[in-house]
């Protein structure tokens, strides 16, 4: 239980981290690059055992943190660009309603429970990611557009699916700092492609701003990971019940957070959200 509070606190942190890059005009794929080679230098560095970074490849689950460093690049940006553009809470109802996803896939590969009060608690825990996380119209960016929100869905919603796969598949609980990283380290490197060509087409200083971004977005997000790998692996809950939990209360504080930092507007339907989130988790965890 305590691994998946974790993971709610560092990941929560993360969208808060993207809406200061907003503030502070800082760049984001360099930004990100950075943190992917903290992530990657702390996996490796916390590891106790003396695995070797050559060994990497050999991994049964090489290929899968192939598509999710690929994969963790792409959602990074889109989630930093909907964060800014749409607002902290829309980037996180974005996010975190994705949840239908892998729960779809627990179901069916794992042949994971599907009982009447489960079903009704993740239903209520949807309702209340869409009111806590709902704006007044005012409040809205209205020319933010809905591309970067449906990218987010659709992209965290994958990524959590193929962990989950991978970690039950391929990756033994003590090689979990060692397959962290190795997806950081991997993300690092598509990202450096990215860089590579945004630099031919045109050249700018990478900035000591950008690198500080990196190093202080870089600690949380390696931490965000290895915990929710942990909490899978923990088996105190089914997957489908472990990421509707994650997801709602990573809405509910970021959402708190967004309130009491940046001052966005908590109305009568934000309420309304944080009620039914907390009864949908309790119906989820007891189903």
């Amino acid at each position: 239980m305590i691994y998946l509070f974790l993971s709610i606190l560092f990941s929560s942190g993360l969208f808060v981290i993207f809406k200061y890059f907003g503030i502070y005009k800082v760049d984001v794929l360099k930004a990100i690059f950075v943190n992917y080679i903290v992530a990657f230098t702390m996996g490796f560095t916390l590891d106790k055992s003396s695995f070797s970074i050559s060994e990497v490849p050999n991994q049964p689950w090489f290929f899968g943190a192939v598509c999710l460093g690929a994969l963790f690049v792409s959602i990074f940006f889109v989630m930093a660009m909907t964060s800014q553009k749409n607002g902290v809470s829309v980037a996180s109802v974005a996010g975190k309603m994705s949840v239908v996803i892998p729960v779809f896939f627990g179901v069916f590969l794992y042949s994971e429970s599907v009982t009447f009060l489960k079903i009704v608690g993740i239903v209520i825990a949807l309702f209340a990611v869409y009111f806590t996380s709902a704006k007044e119209e005012k409040s809205v960016n209205k020319n933010a557009g809905l591309l970067f929100p449906i990218l987010l869905f659709f992209g965290s919603g994958a990524i959590d699916t193929i962990l989950k796969y991978v970690e039950v598949t391929f990756v033994p609980k003590e090689d979990v700092s060692v397959f962290s990283g190795s997806l950081f380290g991997i993300a690092a490197v598509f990202g450096f492609i990215i860089l590579l060509i945004k630099t031919i087409k045109k050249r700018t200083p990478f900035g000591v701003k950008n690198i500080i971004a990196g190093i202080v977005l870089g600690i949380p997000n390696y931490y965000s990971i290895v915990f929710l790998i942990k909490a899978l692996q923990a088996d105190s809950f089914e997957s489908s019940t472990l990421f509707t939990i994650n997801n709602v209360g990573i809405v509910i504080l970021s959402t708190i957070i967004g309130v009491l930092l940046f001052k966005e507007k908590f109305t009568f339907k934000n309420k309304i959200g944080i009620v039914l989130a907390i009864f949908g988790i309790i119906i989820v965890a007891i189903a």
